[in-house]
C-alpha cells in the first residue's frame, strides 16, 4: 500500500560519475506508460488478536492495529486506523504528522473469494494518485482475513522515473512518487536501500545481463524477496521493468516506460 507497485524501484540521491556512467544507455528521465504497463499487487491480512489484525504488505512491512477506526502507530513514523464500516467494508487511512498519506476503501463480494481496493494516495507536492485494485483470495475462507493478489488495477496517475549515473559505474534510480534510494553498482554486491520510507534491512544488488539489459535482485533481511529485469527497447526509447517475486514463475508487475 503505499506505493505498492512503484515503492520497490525509486527514489535516489542523483550523484555525479565519469563519463563513461553517463554515457550508459539506462540513463534518463521515463514516464510510465498507464496503456501498456501491468502492474500487480499482494497482502496479506491476519487475525491478531480480539478485533485486531496484522497487514503484510511487502516482505518486513506490516502494520498491526485493532480496527477501530483510531490513528495508531504504524510503519516507519506514520499512523494506520481501520475502520469497520459494515461486515463487508472496511476503510483504512495512513498518515504521517497528521497529514493524511493515503485512504483505501476495501469491500468483499457477497462470496468472500473478491476484495476490491479504491486507493487513493496523496503526494507532498499535492498530486493525488488514484489506483483500482481487484483481489482474488488465495488463502482463508471468509472475511478479510486471508493472503489477496491482485488480478487488476487501473492507473490514474503520472508515474516519471529517473536513472542517473552513481559513481564511476553504477546507476542510481529516483522518483517523485517514493522516497526510498537504490543506488547500485553492478558488482553483484549488496548495497542498502535509503530514505524515510525504506523497510529497514532491505538491500538490493545488480548485474548487467548486456548492453540492453539489467538484472535488480531485491532483499530483505539478507534473503531474496524478489528480482527485477529491466530491459531497453532497441531504439532506446523504452524501457520495461518485469518483478518477479521468489516462488512465482509468472511476472508480478510489469511497468513500461517511455523515454521523456
Amino acid at each position: 500500500m503505499l506505493s505498492r507497485i512503484f515503492q520497490p524501484l525509486l527514489v535516489a540521491c542523483l550523484v555525479a560519475g565519469t563519463s563513461r556512467a553517463a554515457d550508459d544507455p539506462f540513463v534518463g528521465k521515463w514516464k510510465v506508460n498507464p496503456s501498456k504497463s501491468n502492474p500487480t499487487d499482494q497482502m496479506k491480512v491476519e487475525v491478531a488478536g480480539a478485533n485486531r489484525y496484522t497487514i503484510t504488505f511487502a516482505p518486513g512491512a506490516a502494520d498491526t492495529v485493532v480496527a477501530n477506526g483510531s490513528d495508531q502507530p504504524g510503519l516507519r513514523g506514520t499512523t494506520f486506523s481501520i475502520t469497520v464500516e459494515g461486515p463487508n467494508n472496511w476503510k483504512v487511512i495512513r498518515k504521517k504528522g497528521g497529514r493524511t498519506l493515503l485512504t483505501a476503501n476495501w469491500t468483499l463480494s457477497g462470496d468472500g473469494k473478491t476484495l476490491t481496493d479504491a486507493y487513493t494516495e496523496y503526494e507532498d507536492d499535492g498530486s493525488i494518485l488514484n489506483l483500482h485494485y481487484v483481489y482474488e483470495r488465495t488463502a482463508g475462507s471468509s472475511g478479510f482475513p486471508g493472503t489477496w493478489v491482485s488480478v487488476s488495477e487501473g492507473v490514474n496517475a503520472v508515474i516519471e522515473l529517473q536513472i542517473q549515473p552513481y559513481e564511476d559505474d553504477g546507476l542510481s534510480f529516483s522518483s517523485p512518487a517514493a522516497q526510498v534510494t537504490k543506488n547500485i553498482k553492478f558488482d553483484g554486491n549488496d548495497y542498502p536501500n535509503l530514505g524515510p520510507n525504506v523497510t529497514p534491512g532491505s538491500a538490493s544488488s545488480g548485474r548487467r545481463v548486456n548492453g540492453r539489459s539489467l538484472e535488480i535482485t531485491d532483499k530483505f533481511q539478507g534473503k531474496i524477496t524478489d528480482t527485477r529485469q529491466i530491459e531497453l527497447s532497441t531504439d532506446l526509447k523504452t524501457l520495461t521493468i518485469t518483478v518477479r517475486m521468489v516462488g512465482q514463475s509468472k511476472p508480478s508487475d510489469v511497468l513500461v516506460f517511455d523515454r521523456e
